[in-house]
């Protein structure tokens, strides 16, 4: 049997329906920094066509052969990529944090909003995988950076820089590290997990470090708004 590349699912206003907790966050602004230095208000909400709002749920129309329902519009249904990379455990290191979408909101407006010198949330891919979209307000620390490089070591410089911490001799001063919140791509995606483990191999604060396993796709998957750094 073939393997399934894609399949398509209900998101947007039905599930903030069934869920009214999950409507609390929205309408969170906050201040991303472009690919150029320069800053850029923007706001996080989440984006359903209003078609989808007398769409019924019922079984068929979730786990039907299509997965999303025949009769369900086009405009309720997104599409994404399930066969790439390696399921991620729902924990992989005692004492870092996962969280999910609530968390992450409530850690943009109400942390890294307010106290920016404490806080930061970290897209740990790729600058190219970066400057496509990302979540707003994120910063990019790919996590093949998260290592001294004789070869680049101002990359090193700068992952010190953000995260808080210096050399202290052949080891690391973390007594003013941030609270770092790290996401790639999804659920499927080891980035993100290679950088918490090389931070807490090195001696970063386990308390400080938390984890988005659902990343990018989960999180365009519930039809929160995104951003490209390179616009």
């Amino acid at each position: 049997m073939r393997l399934i590349l894609c399949f398509a699912l209900i998101v947007g206003s039905l599930v903030a329906a069934e869920n009214p907790m999950s409507l609390q966050f929205t309408g969170v602004k906050t201040t991303h920094v472009m690919s150029d230095g320069s800053l850029k208000e923007v706001l996080i909400e989440r984006h359903s066509d209003v078609t989808c709002n007398v769409v019924g749920i019922n079984p068929e129309a979730i786990f039907s052969g299509d997965y999303a329902g025949k009769n369900v519009p086009p405009a309720c249904k997104k599409s994404f990529v399930t066969t790439v990379g390696k399921v991620q455990p729902m924990s992989f290191a005692q004492g870092v944090t996962t969280v999910g979408e609530v968390e992450v909101l409530d850690f943009i407006q109400n942390k890294a909003n307010v106290k920016p010198d404490e806080y930061i949330l970290i897209d740990a891919r790729k600058s190219d995988w970066y400057e496509q979209l990302t979540i707003p307000s994120s910063v990019n620390i790919p996590f093949d950076e998260i290592e001294y490089d004789e070869a680049i070591p101002e990359d090193f410089e700068r992952v010190q820089k953000l995260l808080g911490f210096h050399a202290l001799g052949s080891t690391y001063d973390f007594s003013h590290a941030k609270t770092a919140l790290f996401f790639c791509n999804g659920i499927w995606c080891v980035q993100s997990r290679l950088a918490i483990e090389k931070l807490i191999k090195m001696g970063y604060p386990k308390e400080k470090l938390l984890w988005y396993r659902g990343g990018l796709q989960d999180w365009l998957l519930l039809g929160f708004s995104a951003i490209s750094p390179k616009r």
